[in-house]
């Protein structure tokens, strides 16, 4: 990352702090759900019956860290097999989109995810860990649904 985006990202971690929120469901579920930016459909899933049908619900900020974090969570929680993408992209870091790049492409000799077209999608992972995540996990794109009962239906029928 360079020094301006660092700065840039401690400045909005003081002005604007997010706080990171994921939230358990059923732990013998296959399924995981990232809705992006989307805080107001996060909420909707944790007081939802839905919840139950799925391991893991949380949010994807960062092209770098966040999809780090992610490889991470599948590679430790290896019932995982689907991760359901929803939600509004985070305006200039297209972290889901950089995600789905990191499935069909992988990473350069650089940690640089191939054809991302996210500021700073560098990671921090093990290659072995990224090829876990592109081998075993199938990703749904759904990049830019916020309707709560289309995600939810999509999610009965996996």
């Amino acid at each position: 990352m360079n020094v301006l985006g660092e700065a840039i990202g401690e400045l909005c971690k003081t002005i604007l702090p997010i706080p990171e929120e994921s939230y358990s469901g059923n732990p013998d579920s296959f399924i995981a759900v990232c809705t992006l930016s989307s805080i107001d459909l996060l909420k909707k899933f944790v007081n939802s019956e839905v919840l139950e049908h799925i391991s893991i619900v949380g949010r994807l900020f960062s092209e770098n860290k966040g999809i780090d974090s992610i490889i991470n969570y599948v590679n430790n929680n290896q019932k995982i097999r689907t991760i359901l993408v929803c939600g509004k992209e985070v305006w200039g870091h297209k972290a889901g989109h950089s995600l789905f790049q990191l499935h069909e492409n992988g990473i350069d000799r650089n940690n640089r995810i191939i054809n991302s077209s996210s500021p700073d999608p560098f990671l921090n992972v093990s290659k072995s860990k990224i090829q876990y995540f592109r081998n075993n996990i199938t990703l749904v794109n759904l990049i830019n649904e916020t309707n709560f009962e289309t995600i939810s239906n999509k999610i009965k029928i996996l």
